[in-house]
């Protein structure tokens, strides 16, 4: 198989996680003789410093021309005194957009080695931690119309309006049934429908297009508020948890909060076709770039989820996750995750043990 990954290392440690996480890929190709051509482009601040833009059309034009995108992470100090056009996190955003990516799927996973992280206790965790958050993220409050206002009788005031289509609803919950077809088959669908009424369209349109679309997905219902409660009293009833933008938003750091690590955890953001846009869900951590610490399994997870979810290579994203789980039993950590009796090793390394055992 060839593919054309096009790669944004970004802003502070970026440039070395994605670096890493390539090690892992050309390893995928030498065992399982596929091609992966890649290419680099700017992106948020190093792309303001050299084309002063966060996302110069060159960098859309080369991500559209691709078959996925592997970012880093952009943003950091330097750029926060910019107008906010001109942010580094605008950049992601313009990507998104350019790219019609309207879901943002987040897998918390626990690893084994890991448990010990976790704030829950051992007997929460028996069973495992495996949740794959599946965000609607182009809809809802968050891009609805919203005003402040000087009220004659209550002063100043706010609003934010919640509104979703059916159409919106639909091709996320396609989204939600095409992982779920690859894990267990079960969906639970997260919502409010007792109060609001954007909700209430949400689990009629869910159920009814994966009934027509679906059948072998089993769809059930949880209010958001019991969620939140469910993740940390009882996370491994969950696998595919669907959602939207605002309560994705925050269950989905609840759930990453949950497997003790936020180095650890991979991302992706997916639009009508094959073609989507992997990073991890940490930060550009701008005083460890250049240092060899940062801890790269997020990214390499994120190339693991776009092997299985744009290339359809599950097999390949089992070798790379197979192969992170190998390491860490063999006690090898990088600094955010290190402990007593273990063995610190840098980003580069981490990224050479997990390329070995694959």
């Amino acid at each position: 198989m060839k593919k054309q990954i096009t790669v944004l290392p970004g802003d502070g440690i970026g440039p070395e996680i994605t670096s890493a996480a390539l090690r892992v890929l050309r390893r995928i190709e030498q065992k399982f003789c596929h091609k992966f051509n890649f290419s680099f482009s700017l992106i948020g601040g190093s792309a303001v410093d050299v084309c002063g833009s966060p996302l110069p059309q060159e960098t859309i034009d080369a991500c559209l021309a691709s078959d996925s995108v592997l970012l880093g992470a952009v943003g950091g100090p330097k750029w926060d005194v910019l107008p906010p056009e001109m942010r580094p996190e605008k950049g992601l955003l313009g990507i998104r957009k350019a790219m019609n990516l309207y879901s943002n799927i987040r897998p918390a996973r626990l690893w084994k080695a890991l448990s010990g992280a976790s704030p829950l206790k051992a007997e929460l965790l028996e069973h495992g931690v495996e949740i794959t958050v599946v965000r609607e993220l182009t809809g809802g409050i968050y891009f609805g119309k919203r005003e402040t206002l000087e009220d004659p009788t209550l002063g100043p005031t706010a609003r934010d309006t919640e509104q979703y289509s059916a159409f919106e609803i639909e091709r996320i919950t396609r989204i939600a049934c095409e992982l779920a077809r690859k894990r267990t088959g079960r969906i639970i669908s997260v919502d409010k429908a007792n109060v609001l009424d954007t909700s209430r369209l949400w689990r009629k349109t869910v159920h009814a297009y994966a009934a027509a679309n679906y059948p072998d997905v089993s769809v059930t219902d949880m209010l958001v508020d019991n969620a939140a409660m469910q993740i940390v009293k009882n996370p491994a009833q969950f696998d595919v948890l669907l959602t939207s933008n605002l309560f994705g938003d925050i269950l989905s750091d609840e759930a990453a909060q949950v497997t003790g690590s936020i180095g650890m955890l991979p991302s992706s953001s997916l639009g009508d076709g094959t073609r989507g846009l992997y990073e991890p869900i940490h930060g550009s951590a701008p005083d460890l770039a250049g240092t060899d610490t940062a801890n790269p399994i997020a990214t390499v997870l994120s190339c693991a989820m776009m092997l299985r979810d744009s290339f359809s290579l599950s097999e390949e994203a089992a070798a790379v996750e197979h192969a992170v789980d190998a390491v860490l039993e063999e006690g090898y950590r990088t600094a955010d995750i290190f402990s007593a009796g273990m063995k610190r090793i840098g980003c580069m390394q981490m990224a050479e043990l997990i390329a070995e055992r694959i």
